[in-house]
């Protein structure tokens, strides 16, 4: 990489001055750009650093064009300077022709990406067109799901690299007359870090820099990125819920079906009484209920506000810096918050392809498993994939599984599968397993939060300890309980829930031939996209301009390849208007919104 050779300076208070920055636009590169492109490369890398030799076109390409992403930079109109990314996807990095990955561990690990050219005009250098070039990077590797960056950084601006908050591995690269080291990054790192450092700036500039890309200017907040936007969209102040049924909240799962008849009936007949008094303290109506239902013992139950709530609690209790937890890769992203945000321990990756179906090889994860983890979590089914794991193959890998290794089973969606496919008789007995269940989605009882776990007793009674009286609140524990009560309503909304998905998935495919639509066993549907045309990014935003909202994948791993979307099943009418609306969405050019 190259970039400016002067570093932007500092004021007195610490923030970095902003020069260069007016009518600045950073977007991604059209078919347009493509030979500015390459002549900048080719006076920056041919005629400048001498890496390559010059040509009579004057024009540097090479045979990763087609697969690297180009973010570019637009100053007063003109062309400024570009950096380019190459996903993983892409199946090479441009370092693979330098390095062999297998003898440099950096090089190995999952979610990594490559920015590989970085070069501003220049007449331009100086400024902040470089460093911002460098953060659009970042930003656009974190919307796809990366979790670490890799890069050739010439040798002369190591100290800006190492400033920005990149490591050098200490490797040394030659290329032509260059001289690079290979540097590294974690991309959860370097946003916090760049975040501390340039916060104020960073805001200041969201509201001059024209910023193109599928990705926010600025990151979210600390919390776990989740679906709902529909819900948002209605304002903060629930004085617009009258308008919720204008829109389709086809991101996020909530159920499409009412809670059992019972269940509204009892919150409806005494909702005054219910507002105004305080639940039961430890919830053992609710507790009584789910053991009689589930056919296990009350000492093996612990309950909560929701999974969120006992995932917190629990990781919490058992965590810290220096375990060592196993993730499905993709999965529920909360997983990976609490695991390396919030407790900040090491979490490896076990990783799911679409080739293979998104099936989860149990021989493969028992290989894996002889590193030794102290936490393993499994959801299943699988969100956001949809696929499910034969329950008795997957008992089989935790009973072979090193001492010491805990598992989280994470069943929310488990309803949807039939019966004999829940692992919660082997929890309540087995020493290494904890079931958590939610009745939120499949009971639809989302808006109240009720989940419960199954583990050994002293475990269950470990996560009592830590819950705070009250932790259920009443409405959502006479609805739970209600709900329980009912097994015939709700396996006849979730068989109907199978025909509805089969019939959006059906009405999906029949939009484009080139789709790919791919139900689960669970209330959605997966839709991805060609490559090298609308991104999954822009198909949410154009859906959700005309009141349909659906939920993007890109962030949660890279291997959706930023190109594939999840579709809450709603009721025939909704689903309707969700096919009409993404096949008008994909009818528009694409530099339409």
């Amino acid at each position: 990489m190259t970039t400016d050779q002067q570093l932007p300076g500092t004021s007195a208070a610490g923030s970095l001055v902003a020069p260069g920055v007016e009518e600045l636009e950073l977007r991604m590169s059209s078919e347009a750009d493509v030979e500015w492109i390459g002549r900048l490369r080719h006076e920056v890398y041919a005629r400048e650093l001498g890496q390559h030799a010059p040509n009579d076109a004057g024009l540097l390409t090479d045979d990763l064009d087609g697969s690297n992403v180009y973010i570019v930079a637009v100053h007063h109109g003109r062309p400024a300077g570009f950096i380019s990314v190459t996903p993983p996807w892409a199946g090479r990095f441009s370092i693979d022709r330098h390095l062999r990955r297998d003898e440099h561990p950096a090089l190995c690990e999952d979610g990594l990406f490559e920015i590989r050219i970085l070069a501003v005009d220049p007449g331009l250098r100086g400024g902040m067109i470089g460093r911002l070039l460098m953060y659009a990077a970042l930003r656009w590797v974190a919307g796809h799901g990366g979790r670490g960056i890799v890069a050739l950084g010439r040798v002369e601006l190591l100290p800006m690299y190492l400033e920005l908050g990149l490591a050098s591995t200490g490797t040394a690269v030659r290329s032509g007359a260059a001289g690079f080291q290979l540097l590294t990054g974690d991309v959860a790192e370097l946003t916090d870090r760049t975040l501390r450092r340039h916060g104020t700036l960073l805001r200041e500039l969201a509201q001059t820099v024209r910023w193109g890309l599928e990705v926010p200017f600025l990151p979210g907040d600390e919390m776990c990125a989740h679906g709902g936007a529909s819900v948002e969209a209605l304002g903060r102040g629930f004085d617009t819920l009258d308008a919720s049924g204008e829109v389709v909240p086809a991101d996020v799962l909530d159920a499409w079906f009412p809670p059992a008849p019972a269940a509204v009936a009892a919150l409806t007949r005494g909702l005054d009484w219910i507002a105004r008094t305080s639940p039961p303290v430890r919830a053992d109506g609710l507790v009584e209920e789910i053991a009689r239902r589930r056919g296990l013992p009350e000492s093996a139950l612990a309950v909560g506000a929701g999974s969120s709530d006992l995932i917190f609690r629990a990781f919490r209790g058992w965590l810290d810096a220096s375990s060592r937890v196993l993730l499905i890769d993709p999965s529920y992203g909360e997983y990976a918050h609490v695991v390396e945000r919030v407790i900040g321990c090491r979490a490896d990756r076990f990783p799911l392809h679409r080739a293979e179906g998104w099936r989860i090889d149990p021989e493969r994860l028992a290989r894996v498993l002889r590193k030794r983890y102290d936490l393993v979590v499994i959801v299943n089914p699988n969100n956001p994939t949809g696929v499910h794991a034969d329950a008795a193959r997957l008992r089989r890998v935790m009973e072979d599984a090193p001492a010491g290794t805990r598992f989280w089973i994470d069943e929310t969606y488990a309803g949807y599968v039939g019966a004999g496919q829940t692992l919660e008789p082997y929890a309540a007995e087995a020493g290494n397993a904890v079931v958590c269940t939610s009745l939120s989605k499949m009971y639809a009882l989302s808006g109240l939060r009720a989940a419960y776990l199954t583990a050994p007793a002293p475990i269950a009674a470990e996560l009592r300890r830590w819950t705070p009286p009250w932790a259920v609140s009443l409405p959502a524990q006479i609805a739970a309980v209600n709900a329980l009560r009912d097994p015939a309503y709700y396996a006849s909304r979730w068989a109907q829930t199978a025909v509805l998905r089969a019939e959006l998935a059906a009405a999906l495919a029949e939009v484009d031939e080139n789709l790919s639509v791919s139900e689960s066993v669970a209330n959605f549907v997966l839709l991805t996209l060609p490559g090298g045309g609308l991104t999954a990014s822009r198909l949410v935003e154009r859906c959700r301009r005309r009141g349909v909202f659906l939920r993007d994948l890109s962030p949660m791993s890279p291997a959706f390849e930023g190109r594939t979307v999840r579709i809450a099943v709603r009721d025939a009418a909704a689903n309707a208007r969700v096919a009409v609306t993404v096949a008008e969405a994909l009818r528009a050019p694409l530099g339409m919104a």
